[in-house]
């Protein structure tokens, strides 16, 4: 039986094909190229060209687990279900979703496909793990590389960042599973940290003074609309650091059964310090 990974070129589905390959599990890439890396496999897929959701059932009528990662925009469901629907109906049992530790089952974007999955009687597990570990170097290149600073609309709270080794692990282990637990789980980071002390963990490795520059709420939305970010789907991470601040993603590391990461913030500073020195 074979593994349909979605999103497979971006850097939680790079992760998960390499441990899926790893486990010598067939695995199937979806990508909005069609091409792939030996020894992967891959097949055309683009979540906004509905004729292609066919397309990875055709290339390999084995596949029986799909791991489902969205496009960033604030209403997936529309596209989403009808490619799961299509996806049940050609044999697929078991799928894989990662949403957010901040969004509940029924909550809007991510949530709503958690309400979606969890009533429609597949086999699943919702992966929600917090803020990403390597947001650092995305998100943040710039602005540490250029501007010696941070930027959140998180105030004073803590979060534990997660990285996407600790992320595609935990995705990895649910995929190969014998049994599904058909629940969610909470992945946190090894530690919790305010923005204000992540800066200052920046600051002892790269040896310079990194500050972390505190926004409102209605800042941090024009800055995301400044890099081109769809307006809801900004307002849903407006909506995410405002859980941060009250307390909320510190809160979730103390979740029964939550899945623990490894890899931690200053290990990850450390091993990527060239990625904010300039040449």
């Amino acid at each position: 039986m074979t593994i349909l990974v979605t999103g497979a070129t971006g850097k939680v589905g790079k992760s998960l094909v390499e441990r899926l390959h790893e486990a010598n599990a067939p695995v199937l890439l979806a990508t909005r190229s069609g091409t792939a890396e030996l020894p992967s496999k891959a097949v055309k897929f683009d979540w906004f060209d509905e004729e292609t959701y066919a397309a990875p059932f055709e290339a390999d009528p084995n596949i029986d687990k799909i791991f489902l990662i969205q496009p960033a925009i604030f209403d997936p469901l529309v596209y989403i279900k009808p490619f799961v629907e299509l996806a049940i109906a050609m044999g697929v049992k078991r799928i894989i979703y990662v949403s957010s530790s901040a969004l509940e089952k029924g909550d809007f974007v991510n949530g709503k496909v958690h309400e979606y999955l969890a009533d429609r009687g597949v086999d699943y597990v919702i992966l929600r793990p917090t803020s990403f570990t390597e947001n650092f170097g995305t998100v943040y290149y710039h602005s540490i590389r250029e501007k010696n600073e941070i930027f959140s609309a998180c105030g004073d709270g803590k979060v534990a960042y997660v990285s996407v080794d600790d992320i595609t692990q935990a995705a990895c282990d649910a995929l190969l599973a014998e049994k599904t637990t058909n629940n969610d789980v909470i992945i946190v980071g090894p530690q919790l940290y305010s923005h204000d002390e992540i800066a200052a963990l920046l600051s002892d490795v790269l040896g310079r003074k990194i500050t972390h520059r505190k926004l409102t709420s209605e800042e941090f939305r024009k800055a995301l609309l400044n890099f081109g970010m769809e307006e809801k789907y900004a307002g849903m991470l407006v909506y995410i650091h405002e859980q941060i601040a009250s307390g909320n993603e510190a809160a979730v590391t103390k979740t029964p059964n939550a899945y623990h990461g490894k890899y931690s913030l200053p290990e990850y500073f450390k091993a990527h310090k060239d990625t904010w020195i300039k040449a």
